[in-house]
Parts: C-alpha cells; sequence; structure tokens
C-alpha cells in the first residue's frame, strides 16, 4: 500500500536518505574541487599576465629614470665645469692652449671624482676638437651629435664603445649624453659635450627601489588573486543556484514546492510504464478543493495560499516516497500512487489528511476534497486517457457529492473536446475571456424597458465566440457553474451601476443552476456581491429553471426565501416547458413567470400554443406575479401578448443581445424616442 493517514511504514527510512546523500555527494564534492581547480587556474591568468605587464613598464620607467639621472648628471657637469672655462669662440676655430689645460684637469676630475667613462668635446659640425684617449678623432660624427649641435640634448643607454665610431672592446653599460655647450656674452651655442656615464650605480639605486616595488605588487597581485578567486566562486555559486532554481521552478509549483504539471506527467508515464513491465498496477488520482474560491473570496488569496501549501505538506507527508504529488494549478492536485493494495481507502484517508482544520488568520476551517482516480494498466496503459478518465471521475465526484470515485465507461458523457473546454474554461473565468450580453424586457403597457437579461458569452482564442449553451452545461455538470455564476453576478451588477442615470428604474436578470440553490449560502453570496458592488438589492432579478426546482425543492424554496427577504426578485424561466406542480407557484416566493419561448414563438399560428400562452398568462396574475414573453421575434407574436395582457416581453423584434457599451446607446435612443411621443401627445 503506498499512501496512508499515518504510520511510518510509507514514509522513506531515514538511512535511505543517508545513504542517497552519501551516494551523491562524492561525485558532487569531485566536481566541487574540479571546478575549484578550473576557477583557480582561470583566475590566476589573468593576474600573472597583469603582472608581467606592470613588471616590464616598471623595467621600463626604471631604465627611463636612469637615463633621466644621467642626462642630468651631465648637464650639471657641462654647466658648472666646461662651458666656464670656453671663452665663446666657436670651437671649429680650436681650443686654445688654456682651454685645452683646463678641459684636460676637468676630465681628470669629474672621472676620478664622479666615475665617468668618457668626455668628448666636439664642435658643431661634430668634430671631436677634445678626447683625452684620442678617441672619436678623425671619425665621422655621430648622428646624436649633429642632433645636439642643433640645440637638442640626447640621452640614451648603451655600452662604452658601442658606437661604429669608437675603438677597442665594448666596455660596460652606460649613459651616453650629447648636449649642446653654451659660451660667451651673450650666450650661444659653440659646441657639443659627449659623456659616458656609468650605467651600474644608477641602476643600482633603481633596483632597489624596483625591488620595494616588485614586493608591494607582488603583495597587491596576490591579495587581488585571493579577491577575484572569491569573487569568481561567489559569483559562480550564485549562478549554479539560479540555474538549480530556474531548473527546479521549471519543473515544480513555485508555491508549494510540488511537481507541476510538465513534471507530473514525465513522473506518472515512468510509473505506468514501470507497473506495465513488472505487472503491478498504479493508481492515478487528480483532487479538487471543494468550495476553495469562498476561502479566496472571504479570507483573502494570501489565505488561501497558506491552506494550499498546508494541505500540500500534508499530501507528502502521507504519501510515500516513491509516489508522485503535483499541483496542475488552482485548487487542483495530482496523484501517482505505486502498489496500492486498497485504493478506496487509501484515497479515503488522504481526503480524511485534507479535511483536517487548519488555522489561518485565527480561524480555524476545514477544506473537503473531491478526488477522481484511475487504475494502470487496468483502465488504460496510456497516460494522456488515463488522466482524461481520471479527470471525468473527478467531475463526476464533485457532481454527485461521492468524496472519492473511480472512472467509470458507462458514466463518461465527456468527449475529449468537451473536457478540454471545461479545462480551458476554468481560466477563461478569471483571465478576461468571458463578456456578458444584454436583451432588454420591454413593458407592454408603456414601451419602456424595466429589466435586461445578462447573458454570457466566451470569447474563445481559437474558436471564436461561444454561446452558452456550448459550455454553461458543461459547467453544470463539473461544479464551475458556481464560479461562472458569481462572475456573471459581479460583472452584470457593475455594468448595470456603471450605466448610471440612463439605466435608472432598470434591473438586471442573471441566470441560476440547480447547483447554486443547492448551496445554502447562496443568498448570503449575493448580499455580498451586491454590497461589494453597491447596488440595491431590488435592481437584482434572479432567473431559475422548472429543472434546478425539482433537483431539490427543499433546499431551494429555502434559498428563494432568503433571497425574497433581501429585496431581490425571483423568475421562474422557461416556464410551462417543465414539469413544476402548480402547487409550488403558491409556496415558492416568486415574483414573476416567464412563457417559454416555444410557446410565445409561433403562438400567433397554433392555437395550442395560443392557448397555453393565455392560460400561463391568466395563471400568473392570479398569483401576482408579472408575466414576461420569451422569444418574440415578430409583430404577430407581440400582438397575442399584447391581446392576452402580458406584462412584459423579450426577443429579437425589439434588441439582439448586446455588450454593455452598445446597451447603454440604445437605452439612450429608446428614452429619447419616449420623449418625442410624449412631446407629439401633448
Amino acid at each position: 500500500m503506498s499512501a496512508q493517514v499515518t504510520g511510518p511504514a510509507f514514509k522513506a527510512h531515514p538511512s535511505d536518505a543517508v545513504s542517497c546523500r552519501m551516494a551523491r555527494r562524492r561525485p558532487t564534492s569531485l566536481r566541487r574541487a574540479r571546478a575549484l581547480v578550473g576557477y583557480g587556474v582561470l583566475t590566476l591568468v589573468p593576474v600573472l599576465l597583469l603582472g608581467f605587464v606592470l613588471v616590464a613598464s616598471f623595467r621600463s620607467e626604471a631604465a627611463g629614470r636612469g637615463v633621466a639621472e644621467g642626462r642630468s648628471e651631465a648637464v650639471l657637469v657641462a654647466r658648472t665645469a666646461v662651458e666656464p672655462v670656453l671663452d665663446g669662440r666657436p670651437l671649429a676655430d680650436g681650443l686654445s692652449s688654456a682651454e685645452r689645460r683646463s678641459l684636460g684637469r676637468i676630465e681628470h676630475s669629474v672621472v676620478a671624482e664622479h666615475g665617468i667613462l668618457r668626455l668628448r668635446v666636439r664642435d658643431l659640425s661634430g668634430n671631436v676638437v677634445f678626447s683625452k684617449d684620442g678617441s672619436g678623432a678623425k671619425r665621422v660624427p655621430e648622428r646624436e651629435a649633429l642632433v645636439a649641435a642643433r640645440g637638442r640634448t640626447v640621452a640614451l643607454l648603451t655600452h662604452l664603445n658601442a658606437d661604429a665610431n669608437d675603438t677597442g672592446s665594448v666596455g660596460p653599460a652606460s649613459v651616453e649624453v650629447y648636449l649642446p655647450l653654451l659660451a660667451g656674452t651673450p650666450s650661444r651655442r659653440v659646441g657639443v659635450l659627449e659623456l659616458y656615464l656609468p650605467y651600474a650605480p644608477i641602476a643600482a639605486d633603481v633596483s632597489a627601489g624596483l625591488h620595494d616595488l616588485y614586493r608591494d605588487l607582488g603583495i597587491g597581485l596576490g591579495v587581488l588573486y585571493v579577491v577575484l578567486l572569491a569573487l569568481a566562486l561567489s559569483v559562480s555559486r550564485r549562478l549554479r543556484q539560479q540555474v538549480r532554481l530556474n531548473g527546479f521552478l521549471a519543473d515544480h509549483d513555485p508555491l508549494t514546492g510540488l511537481a507541476n504539471r510538465p513534471l507530473f506527467h514525465r513522473r506518472a508515464r515512468g510509473v505506468v510504464a514501470s507497473a506495465k513491465r513488472r505487472g503491478t498496477s498504479a493508481v492515478i488520482a487528480l483532487l479538487d478543493l471543494d468550495r476553495f474560491k469562498e476561502i479566496n473570496d472571504t479570507l483573502g488569496h494570501h489565505n488561501g495560499d497558506v491552506v494550499l501549501v498546508e494541505l500540500a505538506a500534508r499530501l507528502l507527508r502521507h504519501t510515500a516516497r516513491s509516489d508522485v504529488v503535483a499541483r496542475l494549478g488552482g485548487d487542483e492536485f495530482a496523484l501517482v500512487l505505486r502498489d496500492v493494495a486498497d485504493v478506496d481507502r487509501a484515497l479515503a484517508g488522504l481526503r480524511t489528511v485534507i479535511e483536517e482544520e487548519v488555522e489561518v488568520g485565527g480561524i480555524r476551517l476545514s477544506v473537503a476534497a473531491s478526488i477522481g482516480y484511475v487504475v494502470a494498466p487496468e483502465d488504460g496503459a496510456d497516460l494522456a486517457e488515463l488522466v482524461r478518465h481520471a479527470e471525468v471521475a473527478m467531475y463526476q465526484a464533485q457532481e454527485h457529492h461521492a468524496g472519492t470515485l473511480r472512472y467509470d465507461p458507462a458514466a463518461d458523457h465527456f468527449d475529449a473536446a468537451n473536457l478540454h473546454l471545461v479545462s480551458e474554461l476554468r481560466y477563461a473565468i478569471e483571465g478576461g475571456e468571458l463578456v456578458l450580453h444584454y436583451q432588454p424586457q420591454t413593458r407592454l403597457a408603456d414601451g419602456r424597458v424595466r429589466a435586461v437579461e445578462a447573458l454570457v458569452r466566451w470569447k474563445h482564442p481559437v474558436r471564436g465566440l461561444l454561446y452558452p449553451d456550448s459550455f454553461v452545461p458543461l459547467a453544470e455538470q463539473t461544479g464551475l457553474i458556481e464560479r461562472l455564476t458569481e462572475w456573471v453576478l459581479e460583472r452584470a451588477l457593475t455594468d448595470l451601476r456603471e450605466l448610471g442615470p440612463i439605466a435608472a428604474g432598470v434591473s438586471v436578470a442573471v441566470n441560476a443552476s440547480a447547483r447554486n440553490l443547492g448551496r445554502a449560502d447562496f443568498a448570503r453570496r449575493v448580499a455580498l456581491v451586491l454590497e461589494r458592488v453597491g447596488v440595491p438589492a431590488s435592481q437584482l432579478t434572479i432567473e431559475i429553471t422548472e429543472t434546478a426546482l425539482l433537483a431539490d425543492t427543499d433546499r431551494a424554496a429555502e434559498v428563494l426565501g432568503e433571497l425574497d427577504a433581501l429585496g431581490v426578485r425571483v423568475s421562474l424561466d422557461d416556464f410551462g416547458k417543465g414539469q413544476t406542480a402548480l402547487g409550488y407557484l403558491s409556496a415558492l416566493p416568486l415574483r414573476e413567470l416567464k412563457i417559454d419561448r416555444g410557446f410565445v414563438t409561433d403562438a400567433h399560428r397554433d392555437a395550442s400554443h395560443r392557448a397555453i400562452v393565455r392560460s400561463v398568462i391568466e395563471l400568473g396574475h392570479n398569483l401576482g406575479f408579472s408575466v414576461v414573453g420569451e422569444g418574440v421575434e415578430t409583430e404577430e407574436s407581440l400582438a397575442v401578448l399584447r391581446h392576452a395582457g402580458c406584462d412584459l416581453a423579450q426577443g429579437f423584434l425589439f434588441a439582439l443581445p448586446m455588450p454593455a457599451d452598445s446597451l447603454r446607446a440604445w437605452l439612450a435612443t429608446r428614452a429619447g424616442r419616449a420623449l418625442l411621443a410624449v412631446a407629439e401627445r401633448d
């Protein structure tokens, strides 16, 4: 047995859950470890690239700083030592002996004190005019020397004797500087100073700063790596959680966490196939909560959701782990139970669990449920057919108040198209697909409109405009008629209120079914709608049929008495078509009779129908009722009603059923004609 009210035998054993979790943990942990390594490597790559770029940039900057430092030292030597010993003559004229001796002392001094590797003096043509070691003489001038002769200082990192004009082996790294020499009064360019400064001391000084910079850079990049890795892990974890959540929401109801319709079908298909292979059975049950709409309307949708969540939790607690529990939408649930020994007992147990009181907003209430079920493969192997049959059984359980009912082919009066239409009607009621058209009832004595009858239409997105006879009977068989009637009632009263003064003195008539009259609280619900919309009860007429009276006469009489006490008019529709005992007419609080259209339409040419029309009108008047003739399509039919003394008439002769906007215009036109007629009489 798969489902029970209580007992641990049908719950998953804790060790099973632990072993299942352990079985999943190893591959999950391995995947997470691999993912962690992958994220670490992916995060490390950009950090390393950034480090390499920064190190290269720092090295380049350090080299630039070294060259700049050499250049500054060369400028200092030129301005303080070399230029003061020159007399201002162009060096191309040659150095005086005094200038040469002075330059010799300067060269000896800067080499000894500053470690300068080489000092040369050139004229403005780039030719060497002074070189202690004799290098560079009678050579083609370097390009840098010619640039300096034009007034620009050139400094670059090189090696001693690295120029093509130099001789000897290549020496140590050095900063080579060419700068113009200024002398005389006023000062003018007279030549070029060429210096080679050792780079090693400069590099050592720069490197000392670089070591600190590299250390700080390494620490910073390490911190950056840790932060990026943490961010990557956090974002990836959130993305994985979001993916899991999206995956869960794709297959589960977001309110209760139960499987949704697609997941239910997939799991149910697997269970049915497994049962067929193993030679066992599986139960597919559909469960609909009775009168759940009252909870939503009375306590609000939030409290209704609280009830749904609690009932879903109860279903999960009292079904086996291998069973399937789903919410298909609204207050409809689905179950797939495996290997159930006594299906009726198991489902009755679940109904008992559901009916246990729930405390919502400080109010303790209970919810009943209707369950329809099938057994596979006994009742079929095709899942779509099994679900349809279970739905038919559920509707029959609702209609007959049977609680739990198994599908019976002999009682299946639904075809696939109608069943699908019923399923769509559930959502059409709240989805804005229904509209009301209104047909006026005209008083024959003065031509004034006394009432309009509300006629529901369904603007089906595929089938187009559907008339009541294509879906109202289905709604009556499945319990949807209660929702439909309440929607029509509220919409009709709202439209009447919004018509304003143009509809002064006009009431609206709404049809009620046997199921409506079978509810003890129907009059109370009508009163709530009247109060909510703000329309007086005297402007509402409830139309009932003889069939509705015969379904439960005592309950109908009680409900009609409550409606009459509210001030709502009660009209007996289609009178003469059924088999109502005449005694009911005097016992029930009726205020109006509507003659069935089958007698009125051809009363002018059918003597027996004409006699019935006269008899009904006379009977109604004797009982104090108003009488309405339906189906008036010709002047001849209207003449018969006038001659018989009928009070009101309704039919295509006066107006076709029309939307509320068209009714407003029609009433305005009608009122204008009445005023014109009065003026003409005066």
